[in-house]
C-alpha cells in the first residue's frame, strides 16, 4: 500500500449496466493509485462507515496533470450503495485512494488466466490492461448467475483478448460454475496459462485455486472498517499468519492461502 490520498471526485456519469449494478465514472485526482487490485474507500452523506470498492480502470489524463477518470463498478447491497446508485453527474464524493496492495504482473511470464465471478470483474479489467501492455496474452473467465447479470464482457473484448463466459443457470456460454469453464481450456499439458489471477466470491476462488495446476493470485473481497489497517476488522488466516485485507492484500498468492 502506497501514500494515501483523500479528496473530491466529481461524478461524470453513471450508468446501471445489469440489474442494480452500476459502473461510476468520476473525475480526480488518481495519482496514489498505482496499479490493479487497489481498492477506495467511499464515503457517503450521513454514513459512517466509507464503502470499499475496487478499482475497475483510470483513463489517460486528456490533458497534462493529477485529473483522470476514474472507473468503479458496484452493486447495490445496503442502504449506503443504494444512497450511491441515486447521484447525479456533478455531485461529488469522497475517495480515499491508495489503498490495498494490488496484483503482481511479473509474476505471469508469457500467458494469463483471469477468472472473475460476479462484481470481482471489475479489478480484472485494469489488470488485463496492464498485462496487454507488458505483451503478454491474456485469456478471461467472467463468471454470473444468469445472463442479465453479465456486464464488463464487452469492454474485455474490445481489448482483443479472449472471454468466455460461465452462467449458473446455462442462460449464455457454459452451463455451470467458473470452473466449468476452465476446465474447457487446454489443461494441465500443454498449458493454457503460466499464472492466474482470480477475484470473486470466497468459495468461488477456493474452487479456482484447487483447481487450476500453476500459482497464481487471489483478491480478497472482506468487510472493512477502516481500510488502511487500524481496526483489523478484515483480518484473515493465511500461511504466514493472520493478515489485514486492506492492508496486506485485498491481493493474496495461493501459496500465501493454502488453498
Amino acid at each position: 500500500m502506497g501514500r494515501l490520498n483523500k479528496s473530491l471526485f466529481t461524478i461524470v456519469s453513471q450508468e446501471e449496466v445489469a440489474p442494480r449494478s452500476f459502473l461510476l465514472q468520476l473525475e480526480g485526482d488518481t495519482s496514489a493509485i498505482t496499479g490493479s487490485g487497489q481498492f477506495v474507500q467511499v464515503a457517503l452523506p450521513g454514513r459512517y462507515l466509507r464503502r470499499p470498492i475496487s478499482v475497475c480502470n483510470i483513463t489517460a489524463p486528456q490533458t497534462p496533470g493529477l485529473t483522470r477518470h476514474l472507473t468503479l463498478l458496484y452493486k447495490i447491497m445496503g442502504a449506503g450503495t443504494d444512497q450511491m446508485a441515486a447521484m447525479q453527474p456533478g455531485e461529488r464524493l469522497e475517495l480515499l485512494t491508495g489503498l490495498g496492495n494490488g496484483f503482481d504482473t511479473g509474476a505471469c511470464r508469457e500467458k494469463a488466466l483471469l477468472v472473475g465471478g460476479g462484481m470481482g470483474v471489475a479489478p480484472l479489467y485494469l489488470l488485463a490492461q496492464e498485462l496487454l501492455s507488458q505483451g503478454k496474452k491474456v485469456q478471461v473467465i467472467l463468471g454470473f448467475n444468469q445472463a442479465s447479470e453479465i456486464c464488463l464482457e464487452e469492454e474485455f473484448r474490445a481489448l482483443g483478448v479472449e472471454v468466455l463466459i460461465s452462467t449458473a443457470d446455462g442462460s449464455r456460454g457454459v452451463k455451470g460454475f467458473v470452473t466449468d469453464a476452465i476446465k474447457t481450456l487446454d489443461i494441465p499439458e500443454p498449458c493454457a496459462y503460466d499464472y492466474f489471477y482470480t477475484c470473486g466470491p470466497m468459495v468461488m476462488m477456493k474452487a479456482v485455486c484447487a483447481l487450476c495446476p500453476t500459482d497464481g493470485q487471489a483478491s480478497l473481497e472482506e468487510r472493512m472498517g477502516c481500510g488502511f489497517g487500524i481496526c483489523y476488522g478484515c483480518t484473515v488466516a493465511t500461511q504466514d499468519g493472520p493478515r489485514r485485507v486492506c492492508a496486506d492484500g485485498p491481493v493474496f498468492t495461493k501459496t500465501q492461502l493454502g488453498w
